[in-house]
């Protein structure tokens, strides 16, 4: 078995996606209808898929979504960490159809400002809501915010912190500090787990290779072990530089054969609860 631990999913009748630029090869409708296929031809049985959006509205329509495709296992969807009622919007959540599949909570954070939102007392409040509700929460993040990570995974010991594309490394400029350090510090957590995902997309678009991805995947993978790191494909935003069967067969040569029963299956079913 196969599980795919991060894709997404946009109509753009239904949602904009503002942050996809006017012309972009992403400017268009990407379905699980689309996704279906080119996952099974890769093996790929079981998905998670993943918010794009701060609107409220997205993760209501990713559980319907779940509950309708047998492909999706799991949604980490978003809601606003900040409200004071987040525990009770965490439990309708639950309650739509499709509620089951909520798995986890994701934030832009690195959209935000404050290379320290994650530690604001309120944000906190919201986290310690994410961990008393069971679920997790993803770390989508750049280089200088990952010490704010590492704070946040401390003080909150019951909240599994799940870091995004591998907390997306300078590949295309070949630097690998601040980054590997940030990256070593929150491995040595035992609540954070990381996903092999969107690496070909920090890469140079024009010249990328494989060997250029390896010494940042061999970073992540010494530093979480094969019990913590999980696939993602990142569909569809990595479709510009790589396939769907492309990216799954990269990520394979970048791992080896003795990590692939948990990189492709074990910490997905583990952190996720698929």
């Amino acid at each position: 078995m196969t599980v795919d631990a991060h894709h997404h999913v946009w109509e753009l009748s239904v949602r904009d996606q503002d942050w996809i630029a006017e012309g972009s090869p992403l400017r268009r409708d990407f379905t699980v209808v689309d996704l279906a296929p080119r996952a099974r031809a890769s093996g790929v049985d079981r998905t998670v898929v993943v918010q794009t959006v701060t609107v409220a509205a997205e993760t209501p329509e990713l559980l319907a979504l779940a509950d309708a495709h047998d492909l999706i296992a799991g949604v980490v969807g978003w809601t606003d960490l900040t409200r004071p009622d987040v525990a009770d919007e965490l439990a309708r959540l639950r309650e739509l159809p499709g509620g089951r599949h909520l798995r986890g909570i994701r934030h832009q954070v690195q959209g935000e400002p404050d290379a320290r939102w994650l530690l604001r007392a309120d944000v906190g409040r919201g986290l310690a809501a994410v961990a008393a509700a069971g679920l997790v929460f993803d770390l989508v993040v750049r280089s200088h915010q990952l010490p704010a990570c590492v704070e946040a995974a401390a003080s909150l010991p019951g909240l599994t912190f799940v870091l995004d594309h591998a907390g997306k490394p300078p590949i295309a400029s070949g630097a690998r500090e601040p980054w590997a350090s940030g990256v070593r510090a929150l491995a040595a957590l035992p609540n954070t787990v990381c996903k092999l995902s969107g690496l070909v997309t920090e890469a140079d678009p024009a010249s990328w290779t494989a060997g250029d991805l390896r010494p940042y995947a061999d970073t992540v993978l010494e530093a979480f072990g094969p019990k913590r790191l999980m696939f993602g494909s990142d569909w569809p935003v990595c479709t510009p530089l790589a396939s769907y069967g492309e990216v799954l067969d990269l990520a394979r040569e970048l791992t080896g054969p003795a990590t692939h029963a948990e990189v492709f299956e074990g910490t997905a079913v583990r952190v996720y609860g698929l």
